[in-house]
């Protein structure tokens, strides 16, 4: 995707049952312009998945899952593949800090999750980021190349433009305690230097970063106006429909200024 083209992505969460998202997603694809400068994507829950997938329109938005095994297929009673989902979603959220601090992924799942997106034809969104308690220790940027390290240590240089970074401090994800734009720069920018440090420069220039934490229609602008932010991952300002419109009409308009 080109670097300058905006990426909003909605999680939805463990919300909305398959009948509300559809309904949802018809009353988003009326409020929400289409924009070639900005990607628009929503995660619903995997049961929705495939009913949503049959109503989108793809020019509009595109699919995501929220989770997935990294292992193909086999006997793994509860869980989905991405082989599974391939032809349903193009993205796939991996290393969630739900999924990390709730869930317990470790390291490894994250690692074989990311490999698994990109060998079947999705693009990871690999979300890293400081607890409160990390943040109060000093320690953000040793998370930072913590996480981006292990989560990336199976990815080549000719396959990295498929994975998209997803900064997301815990602390503020639906907290309503805001990441402030300093913060946001300072590991925005220790994450590109670690980056192009693994990659080299111009491999690490078109990745992706994305922030999330709390966004809103109000911080959207301030967000998307940091230089190497590439797009939001919206929490639960994605359920609302006039605001996660706003939102990705304040992308578009953030394009337009950087033209």
């Amino acid at each position: 995707m080109a670097k300058d083209k905006k990426l909003i992505i909605g999680n939805w969460k463990m919300n909305l049952s398959v009948h509300d998202a559809s309904l949802y997603l018809h009353t988003l694809s009326e409020r929400v312009k289409s924009h070639r400068s900005v990607e628009v994507v929503i995660a619903p829950t995997t049961l929705a998945l495939q009913t949503l997938s049959l109503q989108v329109n793809l020019r509009q938005f595109k699919l995501s899952a929220q989770n997935f095994y990294w292992r193909d297929s086999g006997a793994y009673t509860g869980e989905v593949s991405a082989t599974q989902l391939r032809g349903i979603v193009s993205y796939g959220l991996v290393g969630h800090s739900e999924r990390r601090y709730v869930f317990h992924d470790t390291d490894k799942d994250i690692r074989y999750k990311v490999q698994a997106a990109i060998r079947n034809g999705m693009r990871p969104v690999l979300c890293i980021g400081e607890t409160a308690g990390e943040r109060a220790m000093g320690e953000t940027f040793d998370v930072l190349h913590d996480q981006l390290l292990t989560g990336l240590a199976n990815v080549t240089s000719d396959e990295l433009d498929q994975v998209v970074i997803a900064y997301e401090p815990v602390w503020a994800i639906g907290t309503g305690d805001n990441a402030l734009p300093g913060d946001v720069t300072q590991a925005v920018t220790a994450i590109r230097r670690q980056l192009k440090h693994l990659y080299g420069a111009k491999v690490a220039d078109d990745v992706q970063v994305l922030y999330g934490g709390s966004v809103t229609a109000s911080s959207a602008a301030d967000y998307l106006a940091i230089e190497g932010v590439d797009g939001l991952l919206v929490g639960g300002a994605s359920l609302k429909a006039d605001e996660f419109s706003t939102i990705i009409e304040k992308a578009f308009e953030s394009t337009k200024k950087k033209a």
